[in-house]
């Protein structure tokens, strides 16, 4: 709970108990009070001298992000224990969950060209490539045919904006890591059939945990400066496109609906049934709000789910979980489904409840420690926690196909081989296949920079019959392998193997030494 993280309130508590003061309840919390407000001035005060240091109009875009973070801060200090009570928390009620195979059974009207006209494409950029080796936003990394995430997304879109005719947007939330990169990228779409706006998410300080005091001592972020500050989360969404005043402009041009999920989904389409499904809901229960979901695997146990919560639909991530149930929250039986960060949401409804201060997203504390060894904790909030605060929401529960993530190289092999095949930007699971499952591969550690993935192998291998991978250590693959069933290739430390070109492997171990040479 975020109360845990808080060094400073049991030493404190603690300095006193020794001093055998005995203090009532009352006078305790009183105290505990005192010390919050104590840490929300000292925090107020850092602030302003934080924005002292900033040049021109960096002071107001600071200001507003300021505002918001002193609002978390806040509610930080606030919070008491887990955030839901457990015996409160119910499975959603079925009609509330809408499956995806009805929805796909429904026939598109004519009118689907006036939906997507009041459609914006959102996509969370703020993310860097080092978890892969990669300098720079990780949208750039090159995930099929030399196309980056960004090219995939930019395709998408302009193959829908010309099969119907239509103006669907692109929105990109950078990030101050991702933003400037991001924009000399966007140069060469100017000739394609699509808008593109960017906008930033807040810069948030870093708070050393100690003193629970900002750790950046000017407003810079190149440099040494650059670990004072992160980008506090996708919830963060709401407040800065409102703030960067496109969420107004696109309102005014007509646009009533954001399609929200994470550039590193490459499942995450544009789906004209669910689009068609969101804006033909009855006039008295219009939709402001669609998560879509899908069915947990053992892979997918720490992901985030949809449950009944006070009458309301509400997610559940695993950090608000009683460490007494996370068992029981990673149980596929009770928890089966997980949020894909897909997201459909009314624009009217976001300018709303902003306006109201109305979101209410419950705190995620990140605990970070600095190159230098400094304990540092960031507060962010998830785009999906959101959820409670909308009207009349929905869950979709999708095929498995929307969620298709790179988060790592064994990620990006699958995505690079043969199982996948290439269309107008989107990926689909190749009809030769014979199972709808994607394969479970995990790749070792000599292989999660990008730039040594692509140095093993000499090409992708063929992998449409298989079913589980496992590479470790100092292996590489020649050109036009097959793998099938389940492959497990082991180099102890100091070996290493060379997979021949052509081989085909079929359920086996292959350990040991294996160098091919040139002769």
């Amino acid at each position: 709970s975020c109360v845990e993280q808080r060094v400073n309130e049991p030493q404190l508590t603690g300095s006193i108990m020794e001093g055998q003061v005995d203090l009532s309840k009352a006078g305790m919390a009183e105290f505990q009070e005192k010390l919050r407000l104590q840490h929300e001035t000292s925090m107020h005060k850092e602030l302003e001298k934080l924005l002292t240091t900033a040049k021109g109009a960096e002071q107001e875009i600071s200001k507003k992000d300021f505002e918001g973070f002193k609002n978390l801060f806040h509610r930080f200090l606030q919070v008491k224990g887990p955030s839901v009570k457990w015996d409160k928390i119910h499975k959603p009620p079925e009609d509330l969950i809408h499956p995806y195979d009805k929805i796909k059974a429904q026939v598109l009207p004519d009118s689907v060209a006036a939906s997507l006209n009041k459609l914006v494409v959102v996509k969370l950029n703020g993310g860097l490539g080092t978890s892969m080796g990669c300098k720079g936003p990780k949208s750039v990394i090159s995930v099929r045919n030399e196309n980056t995430f960004l090219d995939l997304t930019v395709h998408q879109i302009e193959h829908l904006n010309k099969t119907f005719n239509v103006d669907v947007p692109l929105v990109l939330m950078n990030s101050f890591n991702t933003d400037e990169d991001t924009k000399k990228i966007l140069q060469k779409y100017t000739h394609h059939r699509v808008h593109i706006h960017t906008f930033n998410q807040s810069r948030y300080p870093r708070i050393n945990k100690e003193s629970l005091l900002p750790v950046a001592k000017d407003l810079g972020v190149h440099g040494d400066h650059g670990d004072a500050w992160y980008p506090p989360g996708h919830g963060d969404i709401y407040a800065s496109f409102y703030n960067s005043g496109l969420l107004d402009q696109l309102i005014t041009a007509g646009k009533e609906y954001i399609f929200v999920s994470n550039i590193d989904n490459l499942g995450a389409t544009v789906d004209l049934f669910i689009l068609n499904h969101l804006m033909t809901q009855p006039k008295d229960k219009r939709c402001e709000f669609i998560m879509e979901v899908t069915d947990k695997t053992r892979a997918d146990v720490k992901g985030g789910t949809l449950i009944q919560y006070d009458d309301k639909l509400r997610l559940l991530e695993i950090a608000q979980v009683p460490k007494a149930h996370v068992d029981e929250f990673k149980s596929v039986t009770k928890f089966k489904i997980f949020n894909t960060n897909n997201l459909w949401i009314s624009l009217a409804a976001i300018k709303r409840l902003h306006e109201q201060n109305a979101m209410d997203m419950e705190i995620i504390v990140n605990p970070k420690t600095l190159d230098g060894g400094l304990n540092v904790i960031q507060l962010e909030t998830a785009v999906g926690a959101a959820i409670k605060a909308f009207d009349n929401a929905l869950g979709v529960n999708v095929p498995r196909s929307r969620f298709l993530p790179v988060k790592t190289s064994s990620d990006l092999l699958l995505v690079m081989s043969n199982l996948y095949s290439l269309d107008a930007g989107s990926l689909t699971m190749s009809k030769k296949r014979e199972f709808p499952s994607t394969p479970h591969v995990k790749l070792g550690s000599s292989f999660t920079k990008v730039h040594d993935f692509l140095m093993r192998f000499e090409s992708i291998p063929d992998m449409l019959e298989l079913d589980h991978l496992t590479v470790s250590g100092d292996v590489t693959f020649g050109k036009n392998v097959s793998l099938k069933g389940t492959v497990i290739i082991i180099a102890n430390h100091g070996d290493r193997i060379d997979i021949p070109a052509g081989a085909v492997l079929e359920n086996k171990i292959v350990s040991g030494n294996l160098r091919i040479l040139d002769h």
